[in-house]
């Protein structure tokens, strides 16, 4: 068997991997969120978000790693820089921060030819009250995800932990976008839900590798993209957040790949 295509392949095309390419996706992963802890201190008022697109670069290249975003579907940046009302995708540029600017920061790397994808939440100055709540409760609702998966469990009980946490705080889970499976590739199936039915979808299987990264709007759901066609923002212009693990589904639940080494994954670690 192709080292590349390792493992079988569910009915919906959800590919089962190997114990041993656990490995290789916490390699990968430890990198992505070694990146983002090491940028925190690059998120400040009056930096532009084209220079801390350029610290992920130049980190990512001194790792002797590669960027899986330079160069997909055209994409030229290092990560994705997502301020404010803007839901994801967001392209780095010379936007200058202001104060209480929230920022998503989303960085997928390649090593050894393994997937790491994370992204997490950032202030640039003091972080209102308003925000704060926001970015709490997409934080926990991503860990709400993350302790749905089990063997047995379905994509749909990740999607109900998540919308009804959210909803329960007067928030709005985006349905325009979804998580991922991932390995040796970018994307792949399954496409994975932040909102849903409990039982729903297809069941969960030890070896199945995905992102779990929902966004979560202050405002009402719905999105847009822009001219640019990557840029997604709300389209009430309230503010948004995300979070985003990789995981793996293991015989008793979920092993996290992208955790931040120095326990900086929430912005308020300081």
């Amino acid at each position: 068997m192709n080292e590349t295509h390792r493992g079988r392949l569910t009915r919906e095309g959800i590919r089962i991997h190997e114990t041993a390419d656990f490995a290789g996706m916490h390699r990968a992963g430890a990198l992505a969120a070694q990146i983002l802890d090491e940028i925190a201190e690059h998120v400040f008022v009056g930096q532009t978000t084209a220079a801390i697109d350029k610290v992920i670069e130049d980190r990512v290249n001194a790792s002797g790693a590669k960027s899986a975003t330079i160069g997909y579907k055209g994409y030229q940046h290092a990560s994705c820089i997502s301020v404010n009302h803007v839901v994801c995708h967001g392209i780095p540029g010379d936007k200058v921060l202001k104060d209480g600017d929230i920022l998503n920061v989303d960085v997928t790397v390649i090593v050894d030819g393994w997937f790491g994808d994370t992204s997490r939440m950032y202030v640039a100055g003091k972080l209102s009250r308003k925000a704060e709540r926001l970015v709490q409760v997409t934080h926990d609702a991503l860990m709400k995800g993350i302790e749905a998966v089990r063997p047995g469990a379905t994509f749909g009980d990740i999607g109900h932990a998540i919308q009804s946490y959210v909803e329960a705080h007067r928030m709005s889970v985006v349905r325009d976008f979804c998580g991922h499976g991932l390995g040796r590739v970018f994307h792949a199936p399954p496409n994975v839900l932040h909102y849903g039915r409990a039982g729903s979808g297809p069941r969960l299987e030890e070896g199945m590798f995905f992102t779990i990264e929902p966004m979560v709007n202050l405002g009402r759901p719905e999105t847009k993209v822009l001219a640019d066609d990557w840029t997604a923002v709300t389209r009430d212009k309230s503010l948004s957040a995300q979070f985003e693990h990789s995981i793996g589904v293991t015989d008793t639940g979920a092993e996290i790949f992208t955790l931040s080494p120095a326990g900086k994954f929430h912005p308020t670690w300081a």
